[in-house]
């Protein structure tokens, strides 16, 4: 059964597709449920962050499986970005082989807008916790993913691939110290979402020169004052927000939101009471916190997740030298990875193989027991069972070492022809 890989990335797709794809973390449960029941996917994990959303499926039949994911994007996007045949040209779609890269290349941080970003691959270990434990995925995602895993450590333990700024928290804090001369020293930061982004911001806040007085706004507060107690901020409820960004210096949001928390009208009376101080805004939430047409107003500097890829890509030059080390480590592994595959395909059959040769055993040593005592079966099954082990031995290993090719198809077809499997 094929395994696919079908997404939406910020280097092919507009950033208003993105977010309307986008699936939160909440939704993630119904999501995997409405892919695992069209009858073509057997297994699904969902890797949705502010730059991707990607499917990845094992499919019954390819081309049937290949139209229900579509159908889901589409299901996600509406119909105001055209035809289901407009939307496919947007779509990045890899089977098999190149589906298993994708995802190293992706854990890695090969495949993302901080080049070695660690953020991703929490996201990746995320996605597959979350499909196992909504029995969604199986052995063969289950496998995928967890190699995966094996490859994004890998790749950040045995080079210097994640040296530096390597998240998206820290390119927003980055790109927002700059507009203050390189230093947030005496200024006030509020910062919007207590979920793993937001606790990002606070980390990078927290290693920036100066100490900028920081302020932690969540949708629940108790949970804001958790978090807030760890990182010296002070914590408030969404409701204040407005009232906060009175008295801001730089707003990052970085909330699951279905719904903007700010719109130009509201930014406008938050303008009105500042005095003409200006107010930088990051937005990393996907989809989008604040109203792209706030950014009109004057008064405000608003940066979007583009702005942040725009910027990160200024700092790659510094981590380029790696991808070629990070490169040969995912190849490494990708040839692993198909050998597993293989070993996979064929186990079935060497079950099956050695299902008959127990059978066997089991039958002779039922004709012989009345004529043997209990220390003679004992005896004659350990030296049945040996020598069955022993002639086995080297069937199972050719067929595990030719699996997949045209020669393993041979093998295994003469397995089944000779003993009847």
């Amino acid at each position: 059964m094929p395994v696919v890989v079908v997404g939406l990335h910020e280097r092919d797709a507009p950033l208003e597709l993105l977010e309307r794809a986008a699936v939160a973390d909440r939704d993630l449960q119904k999501v995997l449920g409405v892919l695992v029941d069209c009858p073509e996917i057997s297994e699904a994990v969902v890797v949705s962050t502010c730059l991707r959303t990607e499917v990845y499926a094992v499919l019954e039949r390819f081309h049937e499986g290949l139209s229900d994911i579509t159908s889901f994007f589409y299901g996600r996007v509406g119909d105001s970005f055209g035809s289901v045949s407009a939307l496919e040209e947007q779509l990045f779609v890899a089977y098999d082989d190149a589906a298993a890269r994708h995802l190293f290349d992706v854990a890695a941080g090969l495949d993302s807008a901080v080049l070695g970003e660690g953020e991703i691959l929490r996201q990746v270990r995320h996605a597959a916790s979350k499909a196992r434990h909504e029995r969604a995925s199986g052995p063969i995602l289950d496998g995928l993913f967890r190699h995966a895993i094996e490859v994004g450590k890998r790749a950040r333990t045995e080079t210097a691939i994640a040296r530096g700024t390597t998240s998206l928290a820290h390119v927003a804090v980055a790109l927002a110290t700059e507009q203050f001369g390189g230093s947030l020293a005496a200024h006030r930061v509020v910062v919007a979402g207590a979920g793993e982004m937001g606790q990002g911001v606070l980390s990078a806040l927290a290693k920036t020169r100066g100490a900028p007085e920081v302020v932690l706004a969540n949708r629940t507060r108790a949970r804001a004052a958790a978090l807030a107690a760890s990182v010296g901020a002070r914590p408030v409820s969404l409701g204040a927000l407005r009232d906060e960004l009175g008295f801001a210096d730089v707003f990052i949001s970085a909330t699951s939101a279905p719904e903007p928390l700010l719109d130009r009208a509201g930014a406008a009376e938050v303008v009105s009471g500042r005095g003409g101080r200006p107010l930088v805004i990051v937005d990393m939430a996907m989809p989008r916190d604040i109203d792209p047409d706030v950014g009109g107003l004057d008064g405000i500097q608003l940066f979007d997740v583009d702005d942040l890829r725009r910027h990160a890509e200024a700092e790659m030059s510094r981590r380029q030298g790696e991808i070629g080390s990070v490169e040969e480590i995912v190849e490494e592994e990708l040839e692993r990875y198909r050998q597993t595959a293989r070993s996979r395909s064929v186990a079935p059959l060497i079950a099956a193989l050695r299902q008959r040769a127990d059978a066997l055993v089991e039958a002779e040593l039922a004709r012989q027991s009345s004529r043997l005592d209990e220390s003679g079966r004992a005896a004659a099954e350990q030296a049945a069972r040996r020598a069955v082990a022993k002639l086995l031995h080297e069937p199972t290993v050719q067929l595990k070492t030719a699996a997949g090719s045209a020669r393993g198809e041979r093998l295994a077809d003469a397995l089944r022809t000779l003993f009847d499997l």
